[in-house]
């Protein structure tokens, strides 16, 4: 038996990831109380790793396919599949500074420091993510050139601009300036916590969530590529009947023409006879953000509405533009 390896992540976005594999799948056993949990699909291996480590561990090929941020595969550079946005644990990655700092962005802190010839001090978890945009800033080109930041950790430090340092942060970014460092490079989901470590953002670099990775020799395997295959079109049925809605609504044979002109339909709507002369029944998927506005002209024309969340769609037809087949 083939067994496709699948790495989670654990950490922030670990209850989510548990939430949407119990949606996708109908058991998973051993949550909390060891790193291997079980699917119910017995081909399938799951172990819980760092969301940091996933990327390299997907491309090395210890694992066939992974659930990690995208913040963490730009970080790693990993050359790997991204097969789909999971469309959760949504962060950006921002620069911060104390708020009783002048500076409004990133250039006005760079040149601050560099005329006055002191040395920036930034903490962050992305060091290879927050040195490259450091040194892409047009302020840092203009005063250190194409030299590189200097990357300090507890075993090693790369980099030759000792005027600019960035510290590998451990955890707690946020509490470490103003008597640690001078900026942090960090994620935010809301921003709350760090006003309430009296920091402000200068500069929102990116944007990240989780995404379903795959290693791309795994995805040149037939037998895992089509495990791989069942596996995306689980999880893209979750994701995708998060933002619909099943409705079911009787409408009256005269009123049947504009109830299907109000529907905007996934595809085109069931449409049935009732027992009772001159009724039929409607059933529909649409976009949950649609049916606020549908609803007036549903209680003018329509009787009977039954609205139901929807377990999984399951798009089969784009999994071999995702899959690249």
């Amino acid at each position: 038996m083939t067994v496709v390896k699948f790495a989670i992540p654990k950490g922030s976005i670990e209850d989510q990831t548990f939430k949407l594999l119990e949606e996708a799948w109908q058991t998973v056993k051993g949550r909390g109380k060891t790193y291997r949990v079980k699917l119910s699909d017995p081909e399938i291996e799951v172990k819980i790793l760092r969301p940091q480590e996933i990327p390299t561990y997907v491309q090395e090929g210890f694992y066939d396919i992974g659930i990690t941020g995208k913040d963490w595969i730009v970080e790693a550079s990993a050359d790997v599949k991204i097969l789909l946005d999971l469309e959760y644990g949504q962060v950006n990655q921002v620069i911060a500074i104390p708020e009783n700092f002048e500076y409004n962005n990133l250039t006005e802190l760079i040149e601050g420091f560099a005329k006055q010839k002191r040395t920036l001090r930034i903490s962050s978890e992305y060091l290879t993510t927050a040195s490259a945009h450091v040194r892409s800033n047009k302020s840092y080109q203009k005063y250190y050139s194409d030299i590189r930041p200097m990357i300090i950790t507890p075993w090693m430090r790369v980099g030759e601009n000792k005027l600019v340092e960035i510290f590998l942060s451990f955890g707690a970014t946020e509490a470490k300036p103003p008597e640690d460092v001078d900026a942090i490079y960090d994620i935010t989901e809301t921003g709350t916590t760090l006003v309430q470590n009296n920091l402000k953002v200068i500069e929102t670099v990116a944007y990240s969530s989780a995404q379903l990775i795959a290693n791309k020799n795994s995805l040149d395997d037939k037998i895992k590529a089509e495990k791989i295959a069942d596996i995306l079109a689980l999880l893209k049925g979750v994701v995708e009947a998060r933002k619909k809605l099943h409705i079911f609504v009787n409408v009256k044979e005269e009123n049947l023409q504009k109830l299907l002109e109000s529907l905007p339909a996934l595809k085109g709507p069931t449409i049935s006879k009732l027992s009772e002369e001159g009724w039929y029944g409607v059933n529909t998927v649409i976009d949950k953000n649609e049916f606020i506005k549908i609803v007036p002209k549903l209680r003018e024309i329509a009787q009977g509405l039954v609205v139901m969340q929807p377990k999984q769609i399951l798009p089969l037809e784009e999994l071999k533009q995702v899959m690249g087949q």
